[in-house]
């Protein structure tokens, strides 16, 4: 009897700090991406929709009057922005909608009191994100099959474009949900700041069109280069040089993931 006592406590170690952390970490991602498929006709659906409706009026309605747009069909042209624009929304979205959610029910303070450092519950929440982000990108790239044709002439740009602007929005979103105090306050910056520097950012035309100083306003807009990098990864063509596009975002996501660390530290926003 002593010898399975001896055996049991020895079997029932501590878990590591690592531990706790790897199994923290996988708890959120696992959480968030079953709330992404049980609620699939909120999180899913609506993009998959929006996007065949802009292919339908934009590329067979606008885009025979429109001709070619860089060289290439203009369906073909504007595939790459409507699946960067629905990466943005969502991953935006999700994480917003969820961590605002566990604020309002309360049950943020359970992660606040774990041994889970606060770079993992922003990790675990941006990651939730970019798989929302990953899954509507690919049903939004399969309608646009349905319309055009796609290459890819830089695999590698595409994922890499896709992946880092997925994370630079998630984590937008983290800093809009903590500082929230109703669900009013989560729809202000999609609407009022998203939306307008999506639609201005290149999604549907070239700025090499625009009058001169229309050209050079856009040059200010972060999602022009996003749009442009992940656009070049499948046209091989873009309106900026595709490095400052990837040093916009690397340097947004360590100034946007520093300041959700140190506030969520700090539980600016949530202890009020």
């Amino acid at each position: 009897m002593s010898t399975l006592v001896e055996q049991s406590a020895s079997r029932a170690q501590p878990l590591s700090m690592a531990q706790v952390r790897r199994v923290g970490f996988q708890t959120i991602v696992i959480r968030e991406f079953n709330r992404i498929i049980r609620i699939w006709s909120q999180t899913l659906l609506p993009s998959v929709v929006t996007a065949t409706l802009y292919f339908l009026i934009f590329g067979k309605v606008i885009g025979g009057r429109v001709g070619l747009m860089d060289g290439f069909a203009y369906m073909m042209y504007i595939a790459p922005g409507l699946i960067m624009q629905a990466v943005i929304n969502n991953s935006y979205t999700n994480v917003v909608s969820s961590f605002f959610g566990a604020k309002f029910g309360k049950h943020i303070e359970e992660l606040l009191v774990s041994p889970l450092p606060s770079w993992i519950i922003v990790t675990g929440y941006v990651s939730g994100g970019v798989v929302r982000g990953a899954i509507v990108g690919v049903l939004v790239s399969a309608v646009a099959l349905f319309f055009t044709h796609l290459p890819v002439e830089h695999p590698v740009i595409v994922v890499g474009a896709a992946i880092l602007t997925s994370v630079t929005f998630a984590l937008g979103g983290f800093l809009n949900a903590m500082f929230a105090k109703n669900f009013d306050q989560i729809s202000i910056i999609p609407t009022f700041l998203l939306a307008p520097l999506t639609y201005l950012g290149g999604v549907f035309y070239s700025i090499a069109d625009l009058p001169g100083w229309a050209h050079h306003l856009s040059l200010i807009d972060p999602i022009l280069y996003m749009v442009n990098a992940f656009r070049f990864g499948f046209l091989g063509v873009s309106d900026v040089p595709v490095f400052y596009a990837f040093a916009i975002m690397i340097v947004a996501i360590i100034g946007l993931f520093s300041a959700a660390v140190v506030l969520l530290d700090r539980s600016s926003g949530i202890r009020e």
